[in-house]
């Protein structure tokens, strides 16, 4: 540990630097303005800030106005994970039903188009994609946010993203490393564990990011997962071991870190954000994000003070935070010139997203399958609580879509044992529609299912989650995922249109 040799004002800025933070409203706060003359190079935006796209192109304006190479992060993943279009579901499939084509030039050109629309509206950073293999069926926060369980699938779709992305001139941060496929528990909530041998997490989870950093990811993402074989005493994001010794020396990255939401319940309840960012930035963290729930001018001070601090105490020390700043300034230096020799080229593909969703549908017909519906049914929405990641408000299913095909069509959503028989009251002698999200992880809703299709075998199930149940009911479709995209191509199917 060297002896403090720069002014505070440099250390508060290298501090700033390091910040992700949120804030609350469409357009930015003078609090936010103020940080980033004072240093603050990035910024996390969530549904809660984006009202339209012209909207968000006023608002990255307005930023760019105090710093023009500020990062602008977002975590628009496509399908179940929007945030562009938080309030109408997405014009994308996710990476389940992309995996599901296993399409690679196709995935590359939906994350270029993506790319495209994000650039035009001034976001340079996009928390995507995931690159966790989802070897765990059970696994509550990943599933359709995951190509698939196959590590080569998974990596030569986690290279085209990249590739498609950053074309674009937007940033791609993969994540969640080393790989939170294989959990059972949200992170959101509590910290997983992943019990596996050093050999099957490289041969496994590891080679997506293999395939990330040779693509050129400019961004890599931590995750808040134990991996006792790797680190028995500190998650992933606040390991050494894991950051520093598999990351940047074993995979020989060296692009930035981004941590995942230091709010999140398996770093704050534990370790609280003050201490969990100096570990992480200690740890080889390069940057912290926080705002999806703490997203005000106190938690950046609080965290800027806390490193400050630490490197006064000597508990982090100001060349590791110094390097952490540099990395940051220098992918802001790059989305300042890749955004401006704007590298994507080609005319947006506006269709590009419905193209793919409808070849990720796989159609099953039973013996009892009849012709495609004509008149208007009822559309039985079995609704699982939503993760945070993916969030309640935005809408999924196939109703809305129904109801433009088929005028007249009802729906009601239902949970919980007696969800079934309750759908059937309401249906009447209308034909059913049962729309179901991973029914192999929700044993009400498989009964609910088995309640419908013993009165009513002619009922279609759209499952728009993992298809991991077996087929069943007069025409079974999976969609891979529960974008606004995923709803219309199986509506089409349905309808015969």
């Amino acid at each position: 540990m060297s002896t403090l040799i720069r002014p505070t004002d440099t250390l508060t800025r290298d501090a700033l630097t390091v910040l992700q933070p949120g804030f609350v409203g469409t357009s930015a706060p003078d609090w936010l303005l103020r940080r980033i003359g004072e240093g603050l190079a990035s910024v996390g935006l969530f549904g809660r800030n984006i009202a339209s796209p012209a909207q968000l192109a006023a608002l990255t304006a307005q930023l760019r106005a105090e710093r023009d190479d500020v990062l602008v992060a977002i975590d628009e993943e496509g399908g179940d994970v929007t945030r562009l279009e938080v309030r109408s579901g997405s014009s994308f499939p996710g990476n389940h039903a992309l995996g599901a084509v296993d399409d690679t030039a196709l995935t590359r050109d939906v994350a270029a188009e993506l790319g495209r629309r994000l650039a035009a509206c001034g976001v340079n950073l996009n928390w995507a994609p995931s690159a966790d293999v989802n070897s765990n069926p059970d696994n509550p926060v990943i599933g359709v946010r995951s190509f698939g369980a196959d590590p080569l699938l998974v990596a030569r779709h986690t290279a085209a993203y990249v590739e498609g992305l950053q074309s674009a001139g937007v940033a791609a941060c993969t994540k969640h490393f080393p790989g939170h496929g294989d959990t059972a528990v949200d992170s959101h909530h509590d910290v997983p564990r992943i019990g596996v041998d050093p050999e099957v997490l490289r041969a496994r989870d590891l080679a997506p990011f293999r395939a990330a950093i040779a693509a050129g990811t400019r961004a890599v993402m931590s995750a808040h997962i134990l991996v006792p074989s790797l680190d028995p005493e500190y998650p992933a994001t606040l390991s050494h071991r894991i950051l520093t010794g598999v990351l940047r020396e074993e995979l020989n990255y060296d692009g930035l870190i981004v941590t995942d939401g230091m709010e999140m319940q398996a770093i704050s309840a534990t370790y609280g954000i003050e201490r969990g960012s100096v570990l992480a930035i200690a740890a080889g963290a390069d940057a912290i994000c926080v705002g999806g729930g703490l997203a005000d001018d106190e938690t950046v001070l609080r965290l800027r003070d806390a490193l400050v601090g630490a490197v006064h105490r000597g508990e982090l020390s100001e060349e590791r935070l110094a390097d952490a700043a540099a990395r940051v300034r220098a992918l802001a230096h790059w989305t300042s010139v890749s955004g401006a020799a704007d590298r994507s080229g080609g005319a947006p593909d506006t269709e590009i997203g419905l193209v793919a969703a409808r070849r990720a549908l796989t159609v099953t017909r039973g013996d009892s399958c009849t012709a495609p519906l004509t008149e208007a049914p009822y559309v039985a929405a079995f609704t699982p609580m939503a993760n945070i990641a993916v969030g309640d408000e935005t809408p999924w299913g196939v109703a809305a879509e129904l109801e433009r095909l088929l005028p007249g069509t009802q729906t009601g959503s239902f949970t919980g044992p007696d969800a079934g028989a309750l759908a059937l009251a309401e249906a009447g002698e209308r034909r059913i529609v049962a729309v179901v999200r991973d029914a192999h992880r929700h044993a009400w809703m498989a009964s609910a299912l088995n309640t419908l299709l013993a009165s009513r075998p002619d009922t279609v199930v759209v499952e728009m989650g993992v298809p991991q149940s077996r087929p069943q009911g007069s025409l079974h479709i999976a969609t891979h995922g529960a974008a606004r995209v995923c709803g219309l191509a199986a509506a089409e199917v349905i309808t015969g249109a």
